[in-house]
Parts: C-alpha cells; structure tokens; sequence
C-alpha cells in the first residue's frame, strides 16, 4: 500500500538577499551570492522549495589574530599579516564563496586602526578577490559608528554586507547601508522579540527586509546550541506562518564559537584522553557548522579549511533531493 506523505502547508517563505555586484550592476564583483527563498524548513524539499544553497564565508581579519591557537593559524601562517592575501588565499585555495572581513585592528584597545586605514584594507581586499564581500567592524560602538559608515562611502556600488546594527546602536549602519545601497546585518542576543523589533526599528528607517540578514546569536557545539537552534526553529516556523519580521536569511559566525570553545582550544597535552587537537578543532567547528545548518543558517562564517571542506559536502548532500 503506498505511503501518502503529509505536506505542510506554508503561507509565507525566507525573503533572498543578494550579496555583491557585478560591473554592469556598478560593481566590481565577478560572482554574487543570493541567500534565502526557502519556503520550508530546512532541506524538506518535498514540502517547498528551497532555490538557494546555503554559503559559506571565510573569516579574515585586519590583524594578526593573536587569540586564535596554532592549529586554526597553521593554514594561514604565511599570509596573517596582509589581509588581502589572506582573502586571495581562502578564495583561491580553499574555494571560499565569500570572504568575511572583520575590522578587528580598529579596536581602540588593539591597534585602533583608523577609519582611513579601515577603508584601505577593504579595498585592498576588494582588489584581491572578487567574490562578495561581508564586513563587520571591531565590536566597539563607538568606533564602529565611525568606521562603518567610512567603509560603506568607499564601497559604495559594491552590494556589501555590513554589520553589525544592533538594538541601541543601529541608526549609523543602517543609514549608511541605505545612502550606499549595501546589506545589514541585524545582531540580537538569541531572543526571537528582539530580533523582530530590531527588524522592524531597521524597516520604520526605510532599509528593505531583501537588505537584512540577522545574526540571532550561536553557540558552539556543547556550549548552548540546543538553545540556539529552537530560536532558529522558531524563526523559521514564524516566517513559513507569515511572520515578514522573521524572514530575514540568517548568518552565524561559527568559527568564532566553535573554536572558543575548551574542546576545541585547548592543546593535547592538557587533555591527553580528548586526542590530537588538529582533528578535535576541526571536528568541533564542522559539527558546530552542520548542527545550525538544520536550524535554517544560510551564511555560515568559518575558519579552518578542512572543517570549511567537510561542511561544503554536507551541504551539497543535503541539496540532493530525495524520493519520498
């Protein structure tokens, strides 16, 4: 007797965000990334479509990393200290379909790179590589509110993504990202109410929904995961009933929280049982990666090449349709 599969039947669907510009969209970008579209939950291709695969961003920095361990540094030894080269690296050799530019040397506690020298370094990258671009500045508000809105002026025609415009400091970026036509990226604390009001402050100013990405928070694999992926299960239920606010694609900085974590930190020698930490790292990041790939991320910002390489099978496996 066959099996009659039960559909849902879903009335609203993730809003695509297109990433970067081609020279005759005034660009200089020689691919564009378009993230979303999807009207089901993650990977049920029977039950709608889902025209765009997620992506995956490389993570570069404007300064040598000094708190990332010497496994996650081994790949990119040669190249830390030019951020350019390091963009052209994870572009060319390690197949990166975006680069993920944090502006981390602008920090006035670090090496308070000025906005100037934060406009050069963007540009410099923008000449290296010619995959989209996302850039994000240091964390601190204050700087970032001079930073951002410099960056977005030098690249304007470039379709960026920036970020981060959160709850009490979110006027700057998305002023900027309005007058120089670019992308937002909308951080809130892993709250669905917070993340649809700052959609909504975001909207009221006159920034389109196709323009924001929302970063609703992550955790690393062990450290909080579980939450994370029923706010993203939540959102993603909320968009498919109809809900505008919560249809924005999603991006999650993965590196940054896999690799924080003790497991995936901390040398051998300091837990000898836990094996060698080049594979536990690597395995940590790409289990991290798959976990919140199946809560609905579509950007998902890595670091090690080889947790980059297992995630990108994943994904492509997970495109396949499959008989029901």
């Amino acid at each position: 007797m066959a099996v009659q599969i039960i559909k849902e039947r879903n009335t609203g669907k993730i809003n695509t965000v297109a990433i970067g510009a081609t020279k005759e969209q005034g660009g200089t970008r020689t691919s564009i990334v378009t993230v979303g579209g999807d009207a089901a939950l993650p990977f049920l291709h029977f039950e709608g479509e889902m025209p765009h695969k997620p992506v995956i961003a490389m993570e570069v920095q404007s300064r040598v990393p000094a708190q990332w361990n010497d496994v996650l540094k081994q790949p990119f030894a040669d190249v830390l200290g030019d951020p350019a080269a390091w963009a052209k690296k994870c572009v060319d050799m390690y197949g990166a379909e975006l680069i993920y530019l944090k502006l981390s040397g602008a920090d006035p506690d670090l090496e308070n790179q000025s906005p100037e020298e934060c406009v050069s370094i963007v540009k410099n990258v923008l000449a290296a590589v010619g995959v989209p671009l996302i850039v994000v500045g240091c964390g601190n508000e204050d700087k970032d509110n001079v930073v951002l809105p410099a960056v977005a002026e030098a690249a304007a025609g470039e379709n960026l993504l920036i970020g981060v415009a959160e709850q009490e400091n979110y006027k700057s970026v998305v002023a900027a990202a309005m007058v120089h036509k670019h992308n937002v990226i909308a951080l809130t604390p892993c709250d669905i109410n917070i993340c649809k009001q700052l959609n909504i402050l975001i909207t009221e100013m006159g920034l389109g929904l196709d323009r924001v990405v929302v970063d609703p928070g992550a955790g690393g694999l062990g450290y909080g995961i579980e939450y994370t992926y029923s706010i993203l299960e939540r959102g993603r239920l909320g968009a498919l009933q109809g809900d505008k606010m919560l249809s924005t694609p999603v991006i999650a900085t993965v590196g940054y929280e896999a690799w924080r974590a003790k497991e995936a930190n901390a040398p051998a020698s300091d837990f000898p049982a836990w094996g060698e930490q080049s594979e536990r790292g690597v395995l940590w990041e790409a289990m991290t990666a798959t976990a919140l790939l199946q809560g609905g991320v579509h950007i998902l910002v890595m670091r090690h090449p080889e947790a980059v390489s297992l995630v990108r099978k994943n994904i492509g496996a997970l495109m396949v349709p499959q008989a029901v």
